[in-house]
């Protein structure tokens, strides 16, 4: 594992109809919704990882906390970005944020943990 303070990567994505708080069930409004803002922080996180594992690693989340402070309507884009914080074994903790361009959308602390892919596939299916 090649992964240390420091590093960072980010995601974009533009919101979708698919995207709100409507379409998954975490609100009745048209905008950005919570559970998608909490993905693209992950997909951030992975994508500081991304090349950086040893073979047959991955991570998986154990712990998010992450304030979403402003609404982002369909065709909005937002940009999330993950930075290493600490690395402790095989605990890794990110910071990330999300913003439109203009102001802060959601920002926190991901927490996610290098485990063996396939060990963990054949552990959660038994």
């Amino acid at each position: 594992m090649d992964i240390v303070a420091g590093q960072e990567s980010g995601v974009e994505l533009t919101v979708t109809d698919a995207d709100t708080a409507q379409a998954l069930g975490s609100g009745d409004v048209p905008v950005l919704a919570t559970p998608r803002v909490v993905a693209l922080a992950e997909a951030a996180c992975v994508a500081v990882t991304v090349g950086r594992l040893g073979p047959g690693d991955t991570t998986v989340g154990t712990r998010v906390d992450v304030a979403h402070v402003a609404a982002t309507p369909v065709g909005g884009r937002v940009w999330a970005t993950a930075r290493v914080v600490s690395v402790d074994g095989r605990r890794l903790v990110f910071s990330v944020r999300v913003s439109d361009g203009v102001a802060v959308v959601a920002e926190g602390t991901v927490e996610r943990v290098v485990v063996d892919r396939e060990r963990f596939v054949r552990k959660a299916a038994a």
